[in-house]
């Protein structure tokens, strides 16, 4: 929690700066996970060059796992100098593959958090609001945010400012400023569709996560190739998406609209990976650009002095001629030694038939 609370402390800064301009928490988050998307895709493309050319050494291993199955230090020997003379560093995918995921999690952080991470107050006034807030009857439950003591303080802040001694002027000028910012189209971000009525249209929420998600998981699979998804695949298609239904109907608002908003733009990351940068375009264009780098190496190497050449080629020269020579003297041998074979048959046939 405390690595997630780092990230959400850093992007909760953003999130801020982007509430400052726009005065509205729902353009904020929207635009929010845009940024963070647009910054995070050169690791997108980076992890599918990596896959590309797993997938180009993919048969090239399967040869050395043939060939050397039954010693496993020679086949890793192998295998990286397979990497070395390819280029290709196989921790790569594994690294890109891990940096989002604090990544997101900190942005959950930052919605959930926001006196701690979007506004940055200190902690020991944090913990005391929040304290206080506990030892009201009924607060919570009525509320729905009983597991989001935060943004409890945010939802009521009208009602118990005069209370909250334990934050600055400063702070409290923060809060009421962040706090008027939290209906965005009608919706109140800061209520839990659970805890609603069906008037509020907050159960909108539930149901564009539950469309989002089984139309993104869809998509994934066909773009995959997977038509009739199984095993890992089938439950990714179904649970994931009621999970982040029953999320979104249990969580604030907010967080409903961070996940859908996610989700879109991931959408949208995933088309534009697989019609610009598929494994298939990435492998042409890894091969053309290495095929460019070896042409521009052929053409920047500067060649030897004359007297260099010379004395290289004389060496080679002595070198094919001492050959020669070796070859002449190994051929002259083999026809000395058949000739004497020959000529101790013939003394001994001679021998026999005189007899």
């Amino acid at each position: 929690m405390a690595i997630f609370n780092f990230f959400g402390s850093i992007l909760g800064y953003l999130l801020w700066f982007l509430y400052s301009i726009f005065r509205n928490y729902g353009v904020a988050i929207i635009l929010f996970t845009i940024i963070l998307k647009v910054l995070m895709f050169p690791m997108s493309v980076k992890q599918q060059r990596s896959m590309a050319s797993q997938a180009k050494l993919s048969e090239k291993q399967k040869e050395l796992q043939k060939k050397y199955a039954n010693n496993q230090q020679k086949y890793n020997d192998e295998l990286m100098k397979l990497y070395e003379k390819e280029g290709v560093n196989p921790s790569t995918g594994c690294l890109t593959t891990l940096i989002p995921f604090p990544i997101m999690l900190g942005i959950f952080y930052s919605v959930i958090m926001p006196l701690s991470n979007t506004l940055h107050i200190a902690a020991d006034s944090i913990n005391q609001a929040t304290d206080y807030i506990s030892k009201i009857p009924g607060l919570a439950s009525a509320s729905g945010l009983g597991m989001y003591p935060e943004l409890q303080v945010i939802k009521h802040f009208d009602a118990l400012k005069e209370n909250l001694t334990m934050f600055s002027q400063a702070d409290l000028d923060k809060i009421q400023f962040f706090s008027n910012g939290f209906r965005f189209l009608g919706l109140d971000l800061l209520s839990s569709p659970q805890e609603s009525t069906f008037f509020s249209f907050l159960w909108i929420i539930p149901v564009l996560s539950l469309v989002f998600s089984f139309g993104f998981q869809f998509y994934s699979n066909r773009a995959m190739g997977q038509t009739a998804p199984g095993g890992c695949s089938k439950v990714m298609l179904y649970v994931f998406p009621l999970i982040s239904v029953y999320w979104a109907f249990i969580m604030p608002a907010a967080v409903g609209m961070y996940n859908i908003i996610s989700i879109f733009t991931s959408a949208l990351q995933t088309f534009v990976m697989n019609r610009y940068f598929s494994v298939s375009q990435v492998t042409a264009m890894n091969e053309a650009r290495r095929a460019v780098t070896l042409e521009l190496a052929e053409a920047n190497v500067r060649p030897l002095p004359a007297a260099q050449q010379k004395l290289i080629a004389d060496k080679l020269a002595m070198g094919m001629r001492q050959k020669a020579e070796k070859e002449q003297t190994k051929q002259k041998q083999g026809q000395k030694k058949k000739k004497n074979g020959q000529g101790s048959g013939d003394a001994a046939s001679y021998r026999g038939s005189k007899k």
